[in-house]
C-alpha cells in the first residue's frame, strides 16, 4: 500500500476519490492530532471560519424528556428549486461545538450551501448550567432528540450527521436506531469514532501521558463548571483528586449512574458485536491507520453491512487530517462530496 493511500471496504462510493497524503513534515500522527489547537494555526483556521461563525445563530433544542442542549445554526441562501440540505455536525468527548475541526467543517459546508447545526452534546461547550444531570456516553436519546427536533424544524431538507470521536460514536448509534427512531437520514459520517470504550479507555491511561493529562484537566474543568452551577447537587472533591481516567471513570459510574460496574457502563455505548445490525442508513467511517489515542484495529471488529463504508488512511492521526494548506483539506472536500450526492 503506496503512502497515504486508503482502504475503502463494502457500501457505496464517498468522498473525492483523493488519497489523503499530507507533507513529510506533517506526517507524525500526534501532530496531526493537535495541528489546529496550536497557537499559530488555530487563529488562521478560525479566521478562515468568520463567514459560518457570523451566520450562526444560537438556539435551544429542546431534546424531549426537559433535556435541552445548546446549537448553532447557519442557513446559507439556497436558490428557488435548489436542494435544501442540513448537516448536524457533533464534536469528540471534551470538545464543543466550537472546536476548530467543527467550525472548518460548518465553514466548508456553509459555503456549499449546506446548512449547518453545531450542536453541543451536554455539560459541553460551557452548557453545565441547562440541565441538572451529568454528561455520560450513554445519553443516546437525548441525542436522538435533537436530531428529531432539527428534522422537524427542516422537514423538506436532506439530513445528515457527522461526528468527531465520540460525536462519530454517537453518530453511528443514531444511525443503527434511525429507522426504530422515525428519523429520515441522508448521510452519517462518522470521523475516528470510539469503537470499543473498553480498549480506548486503555489506550488513554496507558499511552502517551499528554493525552491522559489533557483529557483528565478538560473533565476537572468541567467538573467544577457544573458543581458551580448546581452547588447543592454535587461533590467532585473526590474525583477531583484522582489522576488515572479508570480510577475516575470508575468512581464517576459507580457514584453518579445507574450502572453496575465500570465494566456494564462501557459495553452499553460499544459499537461492537451486532449493534449495527440494523444499520440502513448510508454511513461513512473514517480512520487513521495511526491514530495515538484510539486502537484503530477496532475498526476492524466492526460488522460488514452493505451501506457502510470504511476508509482506512495511513496518516491522519486522531481527526486530523491536515495537509498544512490555506483552505478546505481533504476530510471537509471528502465530507463535502458525499453530502452533495443525491
Amino acid at each position: 500500500m503506496a503512502d497515504g493511500s486508503a482502504i475503502v471496504s463494502s457500501g457505496c462510493t464517498w468522498g473525492t476519490g483523493e488519497e489523503f497524503s499530507p507533507p513529510r513534515w506533517l506526517r507524525n500522527p500526534h501532530l496531526q492530532s493537535i495541528f489546529p489547537s496550536l497557537p499559530l494555526p488555530r487563529p488562521r483556521v478560525l479566521r478562515g471560519c468568520r463567514e459560518v461563525l457570523s451566520a450562526s445563530r444560537r438556539e435551544i433544542v429542546d431534546c424531549g424528556g426537559g433535556v435541552r442542549l445548546l446549537a448553532f445554526r447557519a442557513t446559507p441562501y439556497v436558490p428557488r428549486g435548489g436542494i435544501r440540505r442540513t448537516a448536524i455536525l457533533l464534536h469528540g468527548w471534551h470538545g464543543s461545538a466550537n472546536s476548530p475541526d467543527i467550525v472548518s467543517l460548518a465553514q466548508h459546508l456553509f459555503e456549499h450551501g449546506i446548512e449547518v447545526v453545531r450542536l453541543n452534546l451536554r455539560d459541553h461547550g460551557d452548557t453545565q448550567d441547562l440541565n441538572i444531570g451529568l454528561f455520560h456516553s450513554c445519553r443516546l436519546a437525548e441525542v436522538v432528540g435533537a436530531v428529531r427536533k432539527l428534522q422537524q424544524a427542516s422537514p423538506r431538507a436532506e439530513l445528515s450527521l457527522i461526528g468527531f470521536s465520540l460525536g462519530g460514536n454517537f453518530g453511528l448509534r443514531v444511525a443503527a436506531n434511525a429507522d426504530q427512531e422515525g428519523l429520515d437520514l441522508s448521510h452519517v459520517v462518522a470521523v475516528c469514532p470510539v469503537v470499543d470504550p473498553a480498549t480506548a479507555l486503555e489506550r488513554l491511561d496507558s499511552g502517551s501521558w499528554f493525552y491522559r493529562r489533557y483529557f483528565i484537566s478538560k473533565w476537572r474543568r468541567s467538573l467544577i463548571m457544573k458543581n458551580a452551577a448546581w452547588p447543592k447537587r454535587y461533590d467532585f472533591r473526590d474525583m477531583l483528586r484522582m489522576s488515572s481516567l479508570t480510577e475516575m471513570t470508575d468512581h464517576f459510574v459507580r457514584r453518579y449512574t445507574n450502572f453496575r460496574s465500570l465494566e456494564n457502563y462501557l459495553k452499553s455505548y460499544a459499537l461492537v458485536d451486532d449493534i449495527l445490525g440494523k444499520l440502513d442508513v448510508n454511513t461513512w467511517l473514517i480512520a487513521a491507520t495511526d491514530v495515538p489515542i484510539l486502537p484503530v484495529d477496532d475498526v476492524d471488529r466492526l460488522p460488514l453491512r452493505p451501506n457502510l463504508t470504511i476508509t482506512r488512511t495511513t496518516f491522519g492521526g486522531h481527526c486530523g487530517f491536515y495537509d498544512g494548506k490555506a483552505g478546505p483539506g481533504w476530510l471537509e472536500r471528502g465530507i463535502q462530496g458525499a453530502l452533495s450526492q443525491r
